[in-house]
């Protein structure tokens, strides 16, 4: 359980942080801007619910739940060391991801092929989760490359990638379907 009585500790003043495991790092570590950004992601998913509710709106708080879940592996470094925690660190599972890539084919097959890329925006909701999809999308680059340094979670690189599909595929759900997504005409500008 958490308990925040007092919100600033003055700890960070000199730029350093805690890792979840208590090793200081500097604040501008790869491994807390990757879960600095799963953080600004789910942020952004907070402002998309603006625009949402109902089904969609359940859906996306599960969502930010699980980016808390994986911003509270991504600051654990050490899996190998879990054991010694004296509790069990939260990890992404293989089911999160399962989860994810089952809603994105019950999604997908209500929705028309796409025969073009589609330009980010549409309703506001779609135009929200498209920035969703490409903050995520920079939280799994910068995981990505945490992971050829130091130990990650391969699931948690999963998710991510998944996620931002996820995404992709609820933004063309937000779009009517996928009959008001904006498509993209390569070259139409040239001529102008």
């Amino acid at each position: 359980m958490v308990v925040l009585s007092k919100i600033y500790t003055k700890t960070g003043d000199a730029g350093e942080t805690a890792l979840g495991n208590g090793a200081r790092v500097a604040k501008h570590s790869l491994r807390v801007s990757a879960y600095g950004t799963v953080d600004e992601t789910n942020a952004f998913v907070g402002v998309a619910r603006q625009h949402s509710d109902g089904e969609m709106d359940a859906a996306l708080q599960r969502i930010q739940n699980d980016l808390f879940d994986l911003g509270a592996d991504l600051c654990r470094p050490d899996m190998e060391r879990d054991h010694e925690a004296g509790y069990v660190p939260l990890r992404i599972l293989a089911r999160q991801v399962e989860r994810l890539e089952s809603e994105i084919d019950v999604m997908n097959s209500r929705l028309q092929p796409l025969r073009s890329f589609i330009l980010p925006g549409g309703s506001p909701l779609a135009a929200q989760l498209h920035v969703c999809r490409t903050v995520c999308r920079r939280a799994e680059r910068m995981t990505v490359e945490l992971a050829t340094m130091e130990e990650v979670n391969p699931e948690a690189v999963k998710y991510l990638n998944r996620l931002s599909d996820w995404f992709f595929v609820v933004g063309r759900i937000a779009n009517d379907d996928g009959r008001a997504d904006v498509l993209w005409v390569p070259g139409l500008t040239r001529e102008s």
